[in-house]
């Protein structure tokens, strides 16, 4: 079983082990992030390959809602330290069950993501390109 540790992040310091961070307070409480924010926590590993298992299996976690059920709070919902421990241990669990299975759904999560950034990348170069032929067609109807 992969071993991590979860602490809350302190603005300023720096990790020398492979590391992540999670985000904990908000909506998107549990989403896996790479740079840090005032308002997350850093999961510790001692190698960079279970780094990228715990960064996909948290993403998945996230998006599958499985943070979701532990929020607490009615103005800014937040998930404990404790919740997100716990979650991601049995995350990690049920991930080692499935075995050889488990890559192959963090690949396919992975090469979906990036289609997704690519698809979102490709809309707003076709939005941008459509504001900039409307702002020319309103100065050619001023015009005339």
């Amino acid at each position: 079983m992969s071993t991590f540790e979860l602490k809350t992040h302190k603005t300023g310091r720096t990790y020398s082990n492979p590391h992540f961070f999670i985000l904990n307070k908000g909506l998107n409480s549990g989403k896996p992030l790479t740079n840090p924010c005032p308002n997350c926590f850093v999961v510790t590993i001692s190698n960079e390959e279970e780094r990228n298992t715990l960064f996909h299996l948290s993403m998945m976690l996230q998006i599958g809602g499985f943070y979701a059920y532990y929020l607490k709070g009615s103005v800014i919902p937040f998930i404990s330290i404790n919740d997100c421990r716990n979650t991601l241990k049995k995350g990690l669990k049920s991930s080692e069950i499935i075995g050889f299975e488990f890559q192959k759904h963090i690949n396919a999560v992975s090469v979906i993501s990036k289609k997704e950034l690519q698809t979102v990348i490709d809309k707003m170069t076709v939005l941008k390109m459509a504001y900039i032929r409307n702002c020319f067609k309103v100065m050619q109807s001023k015009e005339a």
